[in-house]
């Protein structure tokens, strides 16, 4: 049995997002912020090292033992894990090798990657009071510019980040655009504020935001 630890406010979302997608059974267990210092409760320690989520332990066989057990932590490591796992019908992943793949491969790893801290920084600088341009905002403006013209750029030639079809890119990049757009860096960026209200009417998003 697949159990996906899940925190709210989290993006573990994209985990039980890519679960519905593919309809793939499992189980989840919800753990809830602190109220004041909204940090990660301690239930999750005891799952994972990092007491982070999305965490997820698949039990592999009939045994309880740890050996029969995968237990993973990051958003991309589980994405992949679980499409491994996927009915080759509902891979939403390109075939290794195309030209779509190495692009799914692109815009998984650039969420995560070249997107995320400039997006993370913008929003802790937003929860500040500040004074006057502080050392990391030139850097965070140039990054934020960079990465969200590049992004519009190509929601402008292509209905998904892997090219036409949908694919767990889409749900890997999503979590990172509601975040930008909730502290407005998608202002003028009609094409990715369309491409987000299109992804977020798909059904299996729809059921995995309505977790929490």
């Amino acid at each position: 049995m697949l159990t996906v630890h899940h925190l709210n406010q989290s993006r573990s979302k994209r985990v039980l997002w890519l679960l519905e997608e593919l309809e793939m059974p499992y189980q989840r267990i919800d753990h809830q912020r602190d109220a004041q210092t909204h940090l990660a409760p301690a239930s999750l320690k005891a799952v994972h090292p990092l007491s982070k989520a999305p965490v997820i332990v698949d039990s592999r066989s009939d045994g309880d033992s740890e050996e029969d057990k995968v237990t993973l932590c990051e958003s991309s490591t589980i994405m992949e894990y679980l499409l491994d796992q996927a009915d080759s019908e509902k891979r939403l992943r390109p075939q290794s090798g195309t030209k779509e793949y190495y692009q799914y491969l692109e815009w998984s790893h650039f969420a995560e990657g070249s997107l995320a801290l400039p997006v993370m920084l913008k929003l802790f600088m937003g929860m500040e009071t500040r004074s006057g341009d502080q050392p990391m905002d030139g850097y965070a403006a140039k990054e934020v510019s960079l990465d969200f013209g590049y992004i519009e750029s190509v929601l402008a030639e292509r209905d998904y980040f892997a090219g036409a079809e949908f694919t767990a890119a889409d749900i890997m990049m999503t979590s990172m655009l509601e975040i930008a757009a909730s502290i407005g860096l998608l202002k003028d960026q009609p094409k990715t504020l369309a491409y987000l209200e299109k992804v977020q009417q798909r059904p299996a998003y729809q059921k995995a935001a309505s977790f929490g």
